[in-house]
């Protein structure tokens, strides 16, 4: 938004701004943030920073806990939730020292080393990504994970069981199991809440490229943004979230972008999107090349789908994710890759034929992972691919122009899986790793806390009796 200070307090001068808000990013991808009053906002605060304790935001411990961020103007954004005039600002993190230096482990210093390495790397100067944002909005959440008491209740407007004669919300136009893609008002009860969404990202530099209902009946909805840059996008990432969830918040309702919040119903997932463009220019057609794509951009989806069990536990990082990537639905399990087909790992989207459009989407991912680490990942296991030339249809991944669940079970046989479980995924992690400390892009420490961290999780989640367990087998 910014490039000068000056440009920064006149903005502030105009629009009467009381507060500048910094944005931080924790290891698991969620915003903290810290607050100063508008006058002491200054030229230090660009080169010194605001110091901090970084010890509560889960990174592994370093000699000292004491860091500094230092805010990036240029990612500067009004907040419309906040009744104080406030101006917020995502950032970078530095320990402190003489010079201060880069924090191995921070989100967004991970995508600053990425993008960096591909620039090095001589393979192209950008990749561009463009993530589909797949939610749920509700009416009701409530849940708690007691000894006693374990479960949780979920309303909504348009669900198909929210019907009873007294409910004086509902008037008839309940939407059916899986039956809510794409559906037109009074069905779509949600279409002026997700307009505004829109509107509010377009006016913070959010490019949309549409809105709609998804399948899911009980307000499942997509929001799709136009490529930017790894960084770029993995902070708007955090802003779409953090417009998305708050607008709703406001409006009564609830949004979650858990992968599979309803047992039955449609997942939510974050397909990316990826292009590599050196100077100016695209590198992944090639209009001899299958489906129009260039050698290198068929080997980077050969170090995608080399590397798809262990980009998993970046990519797909929360228990939930696995009760998404199941067959039967439009989440991909196989590990290979087709044109337009969606029950493949890599999609080559049929439509997209042009040189610059020439593209194609990673469909595992989901908006529970840490966009700067899984986005940083991505680049990674493609470039190994074209570092080491890794040809996908040698490997055995295809391509499988057809629907892989229609092919006789011997076939399907042939093709391997994703990870079933945030466990399997994080052994596979702790196998193969290598690929992403090239450049120092991730740092061999980030991967130990993230496999513990996460293997935290699991044992907590292992531990918990689950109320299905009841149904099947109390009364055994």
């Amino acid at each position: 938004m910014f490039k000068t200070l000056d440009e920064v307090k006149n903005y502030c001068t105009s629009n009467h701004i009381q507060i500048i808000d910094f944005k931080m990013i924790d290891i698991w991808g969620r915003w903290r943030h810290l607050s100063i009053p508008v006058e002491r906002f200054s030229d230090q605060t660009l080169t010194q920073g605001i110091g901090f304790d970084g010890s509560n935001y889960g990174f592994a411990p370093v000699e000292k806990s004491d860091m500094v961020f230092i805010p990036d103007i240029s990612t500067a954004f009004l907040d419309p939730f906040v009744k104080t005039p406030t101006l917020s600002m995502i950032g970078d993190v530095y320990i402190i020292g003489n010079p201060h230096r880069r924090f191995e482990q921070y989100p967004r210093n991970v995508a600053t080393n990425a993008e960096e390495y591909l620039k090095s790397s001589g393979i192209a100067d950008e990749m561009r990504i463009g993530p589909e944002f797949e939610f749920y909005v509700f009416d009701h959440i409530s849940y708690e994970t007691k000894p006693h008491s374990t479960g949780f209740v979920i309303d909504a407007e348009q669900a198909e069981w929210n019907t009873p004669i007294n409910n004086e919300q509902n008037r008839g136009y309940k939407v059916p199991l899986k039956g809510g893609y794409h559906i037109a008002p009074p069905m779509d009860v949600l279409y002026d809440l997700r307009s505004e969404m829109c509107l509010l990202l377009e006016e913070r530099g959010v490019a949309i490229k549409y809105h709609h209902p998804e399948v899911g009946g009980p307000g499942q909805s997509e929001i799709e943004v136009e490529s930017g840059p790894l960084r770029e996008l993995s902070d708007k990432t955090m802003l779409i979230k953090y417009i998305v969830k708050n607008h709703a918040f406001n409006n009564g309702k609830t949004v979650t972008f858990m992968p599979k919040p309803l047992f039955g119903e449609a997942g939510s997932g974050m397909h990316v999107h990826i292009h590599l463009f050196k100077g100016g220019k695209p590198v992944f057609y090639d209009a001899n090349g299958y489906s129009g794509l260039s050698k290198i951009a068929l080997s980077f989806i050969g170090g995608l789908l080399t590397h798809a069990p262990a980009l998993l536990a970046f990519t797909n990082p929360s228990t939930n994710s696995y009760k998404r990537l199941i067959p039967g639905y439009e989440a991909p399990v196989s590990i290979c890759y087709a044109t337009a087909n969606r029950s493949a790992v890599i999609r080559i989207p049929d439509y997209a034929r042009t040189p610059d459009q020439k593209r194609f989407e990673i469909r595992c991912p989901d908006a529970t992972c840490n966009p700067y680490y899984a986005f940083s990942a991505i680049l990674m296991a493609g470039l190994d691919g074209v570092e080491k030339g890794m040809d996908p249809e040698a490997l055995g991944f295809g391509p499988y122009d057809t629907n892989l669940y229609n092919l006789p079970k011997a076939e399907q046989a042939k093709i391997k899986s994703l990870p079933r479980s945030l466990e399997e995924a994080l052994n596979a992690l702790e196998k193969d790793y290598e690929f992403l400390l090239k450049g120092n892009v991730f740092s061999q420490r980030l991967i130990e806390i993230w496999l513990e961290k996460k293997r935290e999780e699991v044992k907590w989640f292992n531990q918990i009796p689950h109320p299905a367990e009841f149904a099947l087998y109390y009364d055994l």
